[in-house]
């Protein structure tokens, strides 16, 4: 039979059996009722003919694709949110659906372009996904269409997957408390004061809240708020720089991302200082750099594969629409010790 997909009749003619039975048998009813020797001789035949079942037509019969849309603004052409995608593509195959994936850069037009592509297609449901945690626009969608908003949310669609950064937050203070840091603690990324009525991200106000939430908890104030407003490496490095400008020597910096305490570490490195000999650093995220670090950085995790999994199957169980915080773990490696005496 080569050059011709074999079909379910091909099967049940070469096992001897009727289509419904073996219908029944490929698609894994509990309840056929028919001997375990009917079962052996239709998966024998399925295997021998190369027997796939055709998508399509059991798509017209049950009004399921077995597909689900992805669109992502940056997700799969950037490493640091490439896990919510290896999450959803596991949880996709272990359901038996596949993903299309779809990536907008962001851009509104392209968007619509990718919505209109799933939707042709008539997937089962669509995750829109985004690089760094935000409130995302979604345009108007049919009523019917099962949506799961990823690292996102959408005041339309309830059903989101985020991160738990408010208790991340209380972790990483925490962390420090653990190894007897209650003075001396500079907080790298934030100040409330200079950015003042500046938004973020919900996110970004959750793991602040979480935060201060711990430190006031053990009565502790930070010695220094340095207010980054782009998070990233030369950020840190300035930060870190003008601490001891003024003269303020801390003992630990909570740095609100890896890439700030990618700076930091620079910084701590030309004041002639180590890591965490004489300063601790704790960060968020686990990007990849934090591990190549020297010492590495301890840090509370984004858990995006997990994120990415429970997406898929928040999809799949048509639950009520409702808000999913997944735990971050903490990563710890060796940039925390006890206060240095110096």
């Amino acid at each position: 039979m080569s050059g011709k997909r074999a079909t379910l009749a091909d099967v049940a003619r070469l096992s001897g059996m009727s289509i419904t039975a073996a219908s029944m048998i490929l698609n894994g009813r509990p309840d056929t009722r028919l001997s375990q020797d009917a079962h052996d001789r239709v998966n024998a035949a399925a295997q021998a003919l190369g027997y796939r079942p055709n998508v399509a037509a059991r798509g017209l019969r049950t009004d399921k694709t077995l597909t689900i849309g992805f669109i992502s603004d940056l997700v799969a052409t950037t490493r640091f949110a490439s896990g919510l995608i290896k999450g959803a593509l596991e949880a996709a195959e272990a359901a038996g659906h596949v993903v299309l994936l779809l990536e907008t850069g962001g851009d509104p037009q392209r968007e619509a372009e990718a919505i209109a592509a799933v939707l042709d297609r008539q997937v089962d449901g669509i995750i829109f996904a985004t690089m760094r945690a935000r409130e995302l626009f979604v345009p108007e969608l049919p009523s019917a269409t099962a949506v799961v908003m990823l690292n996102a949310s959408n005041r339309l669609h309830a059903m989101s997957v985020l991160p738990d950064e408010e208790a991340g937050g209380r972790r990483a203070v925490q962390l420090l408390i653990e190894r007897g840091h209650r003075d001396g603690i500079a907080l790298i990324g934030q100040n409330d004061e200079v950015e003042r009525d500046k938004f973020r991200s919900v996110t970004v106000a959750r793991r602040v809240a979480g935060i201060r939430s711990e430190m006031a908890k053990n009565d502790l104030t930070f010695m220094s708020e340095e207010s980054i407003w782009l998070w990233e490496p030369e950020g840190g490095y300035k930060a870190t720089r003008a601490l001891f400008r003024r003269n303020q020597a801390p003992s630990a910096l909570l740095c609100l991302n890896d890439r700030i305490a990618f700076g930091a570490y620079q910084a701590l490195a030309e004041e002639g200082l180590r890591v965490p000999t004489d300063v601790s650093v704790a960060s968020f995220d686990n990007d990849e750099l934090a591990a190549y670090l020297r010492p590495g950085l301890t840090t509370v995790a984004l858990p995006h594969e997990a994120m990415g999994r429970r997406a898929v199957e928040l999809l799949l169980s048509q639950e009520a629409q409702r808000e999913v915080l997944i735990e971050m773990p903490v990563v710890e490696r060796e940039s925390i010790s006890v206060p240095s005496s110096r």
